[in-house]
């Protein structure tokens, strides 16, 4: 099996920073893409950003400029550095990942648990 475990989600007034961490351990034998969504309340989940292997990252028009994607493959490990948080960025914050797993020759996306990001004075 694969688990995902996301880590750094809290209260933040706004104009404020969080570091989202989002680990992946099992049997694993490759990870493809990695990212993450958020779902705020009444609202559908929405990509926020993703990240190739190659590091090549794209993240949606409202957080440009202020969210920062990585990954640590050393680590099966995705980052989401959020900077100059609003309070719409709101929301339950979900990593997923494109695994490969030892004992499989095709990619499934697995999830995380979510991890809630609260951006209020």
């Amino acid at each position: 099996q694969v688990q995902l475990v996301e880590s750094g989600g809290g209260l933040v007034q706004p104009g404020g920073s969080l570091r989202l961490s989002c680990a992946a351990s099992g049997s694993i034998f490759s990870i493809n893409l990695m990212g993450w969504y958020r779902q705020a309340p009444g609202k559908q989940r929405e990509l926020v950003a993703s990240i190739t292997p190659g590091g090549r990252a794209n993240s949606v028009d409202s957080v440009k400029g202020r969210f920062t994607i990585s990954r640590d493959d050393a680590k099966n490990t995705v980052y989401l550095q959020m900077n100059s948080l609003k309070p719409e960025d709101t929301a339950v914050y979900y990593c997923y990942a494109v695994v490969r797993r030892i004992d499989m020759i095709y990619y499934i996306n697995y999830w995380g648990e979510g991890t809630l990001v609260n951006v209020s004075s």
